[in-house]
């Protein structure tokens, strides 16, 4: 019989990429212990799974090096309330989803003293910082990985992990329906449909959004019966606004509270900001250009600690160019403009992307749920 200490998980998941997975690991960690009580800091989906967040998850949702100096006193506070109270109250198991600059730390603090630990996808240490290696294995008792090639990584590092594959490929359909979205959309089902995502982070609308909605401006300048549908996150839907009626394409860009995944079911193509978005498109199975634009500084710092040519993680899963990356200032909105509209204009090159990406979707699909609960069953027991 199970004590309700054993029954008591604490999670963090920084960003709404990560409340994705957390909802997801939920649904396996309460198939097996129905009775489950989580809490920590996370987002709308985890909640629907009765987690209670005692921070808003918009708090940890930063990104870039200059952009975490702007916010850091008020992040390293969240994280010295969270270890105090965690210590205090010891749950039987922490799981960190994703966030590594804000969890390895604290998992390591909680390891330390006892408590044990999981960490919910594996820091892309394959493609930048190596030597983060030497954290994740003072931090985690277990690496759940969400690509094939990490767990052999992890063990020669002396870190175990499990592969689980990737959450979101059993989330979205082989084949999605296109004509469904539209219409649930309010979209003419024989229209061209841009796809706009600007990310889900205010640092990346401030970088970002703006160069999308010109790039849509020149695209409908070009070709005027394109329609634009762009989800936003709801508590951001303000600074897009304005930014939208500066751009002068309000009333020609659709903006949708969330529904990323019905924008990407919906179009032909999509403009869409660097980050896990990239593989949602790719599983969509959605030609895109993949942009991102940050600090100059932050730019900088990145780019040398930077092991790969590819940035977006079509590029990296595939192991070559198969989607174009506009980064920092090649990301014009004459060039995003150019680049999206001659996926249009390229439809055997978008089937060959189609077949690709659908290999990939097949090799991404396992139960994760329920392999989440076996490692983390095992983490227990051990």
């Amino acid at each position: 019989m199970q004590t309700a200490e054993q029954r008591r998980f604490a999670l963090v998941a920084g960003e709404a990429s990560g409340d994705l997975l957390a909802g997801l690991l939920l649904d396996g960690l309460q198939a097996r212990w129905p009775d489950l009580q989580t809490a920590g800091i996370g987002g709308p989906r985890m909640l629907a799974h009765g987690f209670k967040s005692w921070w808003p998850q918009e708090k940890l949702a930063v990104r870039g090096y200059i952009e975490v100096l702007r916010h850091y006193a008020e992040i390293a506070g969240i994280r010295r309330q969270l270890k105090a109270r965690l210590l205090q109250e010891r749950p039987a198991l922490f799981i960190g989803v994703d966030a590594p600059d804000f969890n390895l730390d604290l998992e390591a603090g909680l390891r330390s003293q006892g408590i044990k630990t999981v960490h919910f996808v594996c820091p892309s240490i394959w493609a930048w910082r190596p030597k983060r290696i030497e954290k994740i294995r003072a931090a985690a008792d277990h690496v759940l990985c969400i690509f094939p090639f990490e767990p052999e990584l992890l063990e020669k590092q002396g870190v175990a992990a499990s592969y689980v594959g990737h959450p979101i490929a059993n989330v979205i359909p082989m084949t999605p329906d296109r004509a469904a979205a539209r219409a649930a959309l309010g979209l003419a089902h024989d229209a061209q449909v841009v796809a706009l995502l600007p990310g889900s982070r205010r640092s990346e609308i401030r970088y970002l959004a703006a160069r999308f909605f010109a790039a849509a401006a020149l695209m409908q300048k070009a070709r005027p019966e394109l329609q634009f549908v762009a989800p936003i996150i709801p508590s951001l839907r303000a600074e897009v606004d304005a930014l939208l009626q500066a751009s002068g394409m309000a009333g020609r860009v659709k903006l949708l509270d969330g529904q990323s995944h019905a924008a990407l079911a919906a179009c032909d193509v999509t403009l869409i900001a660097s980050g896990t978005a990239t593989l949602e498109a790719a599983l969509f199975k959605r030609p895109m250009v993949i942009a991102y634009n940050m600090n100059g500084l932050s730019w900088r710092l990145m780019q040398r600690k930077q092991l790969q040519p590819w940035v977006g993680l079509p590029n990296i899963l595939c192991r070559e160019f198969v989607v174009p990356e506009l980064l920092q200032e090649a990301a014009t909105p004459e060039a995003l403009a150019q680049a999206t509209l001659a996926w249009l204009d390229a439809p055997e090159k978008t089937q060959a992307l189609q077949q690709r990406f659908s290999e990939l979707h097949v090799q991404l699909q396992r139960d994760t749920p329920t392999l989440c609960a076996d490692a983390i069953q095992k983490v227990l027991e051990g």
